[in-house]
């Protein structure tokens, strides 16, 4: 089988409780190039719980990736061929959660510890599918933090068969810090993922953590092979609606973006795929609340967020909520 060839020059991160299907599809209402990542899922939900729960997607959110918790081999192995089986266009290995729930189950980035284990995990999940498999990690954990021990991680795992690191560009203190202050506290240092793609030029070099404006995304593009985007692709949806011209301009039915993005157009591009979700016993608000940034810095913002906030909820909610809530905003 020919290998899809994936352009991971922007791609959005893995979030718990916020990048799922509903989020990506409307992500894709701004973006038809940026590779998409699902939350994690664990290796256990999926080969003892409702799979379909966590593998359905809808077919418009491709390029998608689907992100793994787990560190035994076999387990990865077979949840590699689910992913391959329900169509992902890429598999990723978890080496960066810092959170204690994950760590009790040897998931995240206390893996950085092992990385022999992450390596034979690695190469199970390429043996498993033909589809790509990816690492996402940390540049260090704790005391483990010297250039030359991520060196040799990264080079541990690229032995087994992984081309493309997404490297969040902060190390991980697993013990006495939250994973909301992992993401905040530990100083980032870009120049550790400069050094790792100068060291390894044959490897694909993501850079993650941080990262708020395609200006900022100029400066670190010299030095890597992609970019990834975590909590302002959420906070700040409209960021990703310069994403095509400006990283996929020759990929793009349009070389050029509108200069003012029809916010309202792309609130009313979800309703069709709202009603098919409303009919199969989702609410509104399943959906609604991942555009609650879209008008961030708009007049009648506000007023837009608090009122889907208020009756998205509500069981009888339909996309004249919506309707309602853009009325207020003078759309």
């Amino acid at each position: 089988m020919t290998r899809k060839h994936i352009d991971r020059t922007f791609t959005t991160a893995p979030m718990m409780e916020w990048s799922d299907r509903h989020c990506r599809h409307f992500w894709r209402q701004l973006t038809r190039h940026a590779v998409l990542y699902t939350e994690m899922v664990t290796t256990g939900a999926l080969i003892h719980g409702n799979r379909e729960r966590f593998l359905e997607y809808n077919d418009s959110e491709h390029p998608i990736a689907l992100q793994l918790g787990g560190s035994n081999p076999e387990a990865l192995g077979q949840c590699a061929r689910f992913a391959e089986e329900w169509g992902y266009d890429e598999v990723n290995l978890n080496v960066g959660c810092p959170s204690d729930r994950v760590q009790n189950n040897m998931i995240g980035a206390c893996l950085m510890a092992h990385p022999q284990l992450v390596a034979d995990c690695v190469k199970a999940m390429k043996d498993a599918t033909s589809i790509d498999v990816t690492v996402k990690h940390r540049i260090g954990i704790d005391d483990q933090d010297s250039y030359e021990q991520l060196r040799d991680f990264v080079g541990t795992v690229a032995d087994a068969g992984c081309e493309t690191f997404i490297v969040h560009a902060r190390k991980a203190i697993l013990q006495g810090l939250s994973p909301k202050e992992n993401r905040e506290i530990p100083p980032l240092k870009y120049d550790t993922v400069f050094r790792l793609k100068q060291e390894f030029p044959q490897l694909e070099i993501l850079i993650n953590g941080g990262i708020t404006t395609h200006e900022q995304i100029a400066e670190l593009m010299p030095h890597v092979d992609g970019v990834m985007l975590g909590r302002e692709a959420y906070h700040n949806p409209s960021v990703l609606a310069e994403v095509d011209q400006r990283y996929y301009a020759a990929a793009s039915e349009h070389s050029e973006s509108p200069a003012v993005i029809d916010k309202a157009a792309i609130v009313r591009s979800l309703y069709p795929y709202i009603e098919e979700q409303l009919s199969k016993g989702a609410t509104l608000h399943h959906i609604s609340r991942h555009t609650l940034g879209l008008f961030n810095g708009q007049p009648g913002a506000r007023l837009y967020r608090r009122h889907l906030s208020e009756q998205a909820p509500k069981r009888t909610s339909g996309v004249e909520v919506l309707e309602q809530a853009l009325a207020l905003m003078g759309y």
